[in-house]
């Protein structure tokens, strides 16, 4: 028997979750059950192998289980880019390999089409917009990587505008950067109204149960999976719970749960948005990965996303949101000047699978077990292709995109604790210093 040491517990403060459409929580697992496929896990990913499976089989059951509400877990909790482009942070063009690339590029495009299809077929409200993304910066090493990145972009074939900085605040309304990278084709969404919307539209075969985590799990012939109030065996089991699948007793030791936080504005007035100028609805990321992400939204608002935590056991911690808050606060009057009375209506924190070689897994783990987990930030696009895939796999198929996930080695594995602990904060510390104004 496998003891669940730890289990999802999120903050309460998500801004996505709270002003996306209510819905009714689908009631939790009680009793004894069996099925012949169950997928832990009912964000992007476990959503995504779930409906698959159900197309697959239409005759068996599909039980998918979700230790919170749906929507209130990661997939809720991003900053809502759903990007198409690849982006090798190992790689001096950020490209790196061509072959590679391509598919990569591939799989995060059919990652977008998928959703795509849904919200259109199923008219999920959540704000789904092909707007692309501005990439910024304004520290010499962040305009050398928007370079960098614009000389990988040309090898790829892939198109893009230079902003220069006269011209950035038409497009954002801030005059803070020097130099933005505009690339077409990322969509914006307002993620836990997509997650929440795709699971209320799932195939009549799966069965959802939310607010069922699991504790306990014993692996033979079939899986039983133990929670409080009950047990459900499982003939075929998928993991789609990213880094909480190590404390399946899977992967153990590859994967980073780090954790970001964002903070989301009050509405503006219409004298506020006529301060601000630069259109309506945007989204930016910073040329340092450690800097600060911004998004205006739908209804007026904006998102300062920025700071990150390692927190081993996958679990929020409320005194990284007391203290981040501030810097949120900072880095928003630079930007933002012009909106000196502008206050944040909600602040959070959400959890990343990270892996130190950037890789993800896909396939089998043992006998009668599955999963693809560690999407490396990608979780809207990446999370949605591979879990869709995962599941054509399960069903018999292959194709290019099936081969190049199957190929792949796997997220290594990391150094013991404490030295990992004490690796990572120290990596934190020093890129989130080295930031700079980018922050």
């Amino acid at each position: 028997m496998t003891k669940v040491t730890s289990l999802p517990a999120d903050d309460n403060g998500c801004g996505w979750f709270h002003l996306s459409p209510a819905r009714q929580a689908r009631p939790a697992h009680a009793g004894k059950k069996d099925a012949p496929w169950v997928v832990v896990g009912a964000g992007f990913t476990g959503l995504a192998v779930a409906r698959q499976l159900a197309v697959h089989f239409p005759n068996d059951e599909i039980v998918l289980i979700e230790a919170q509400e749906v929507g209130f877990g990661t997939s809720g909790r991003n900053a809502g880019f759903a990007i198409d482009l690849p982006h090798d942070i190992g790689a001096e063009d950020y490209i790196g390999d061509l072959a590679t690339a391509n598919i990569s590029l591939k799989l995060n495009l059919t990652g977008q089409n998928i959703l795509r299809a849904l919200v259109e077929k199923y008219q999920i409200d959540c704000q789904f917009r092909a707007s692309g993304k501005y990439q910024a910066a304004v520290e010499n090493r962040g305009i050398a990587v928007l370079d960098a990145y614009r000389r990988g972009l040309d090898k790829l074939g892939q198109p893009y505008d230079v902003i220069e900085q006269a011209d950035i605040p038409a497009h954002v309304g801030t005059h803070f950067y020097r130099k933005a990278l505009f690339t077409p084709g990322t969509v914006l969404i307002q993620p836990a109204a997509l997650v929440k919307g795709l699971a209320d539209h799932l195939p009549p075969n799966v069965t959802l149960y939310e607010n069922t985590p699991i504790t306990e799990v014993v692996y033979g012939d079939k899986v039983v999976l133990h929670h409080a109030a009950g047990q459900i065996t499982a003939r075929k089991l998928v993991l789609a719970n990213n880094a909480f699948g190590m404390r399946f007793g899977f992967l153990q030791g590859t994967m980073l749960p780090i954790f970001t936080y964002g903070s989301l504005t009050r509405p503006l007035t219409a004298e506020e948005q006529a301060q601000l100028g630069g259109k309506d609805f945007w989204g930016l990321i910073p040329a340092d990965p450690f800097g600060t992400t911004l998004r205006r939204t739908h209804d007026n608002r904006l998102l300062v996303r920025n700071s990150f935590s390692f927190n081993p056991d996958g679990r929020s911690r409320q005194k990284y949101l007391d203290r981040f808050v501030k810097r949120h606060r900072a880095s928003f009057e630079r930007r933002f000047p012009m909106l000196p009375d502008v206050s944040f209506d909600y602040t959070w924190g959400g959890s990343l699978a990270l892996s130190r070689n950037h890789q993800g897994f896909f396939g089998q783990l043992a006998p009668n077990v599955y999963g693809a987990l560690c999407c490396n930030g990608l979780g809207v696009t990446r999370g949605t292709v591979t879990g869709t895939l995962l599941a054509d796999w399960l069903a018999g198929q292959r194709n290019e995109l099936i081969d190049f996930l199957l190929e792949s080695p796997g997220p290594n594995k990391n150094p013991p604790q404490p030295f990992l602990s004490i690796g990572v904060n120290a990596n934190l510390m020093m890129g989130q210093y080295r930031a700079g104004r980018e922050g």
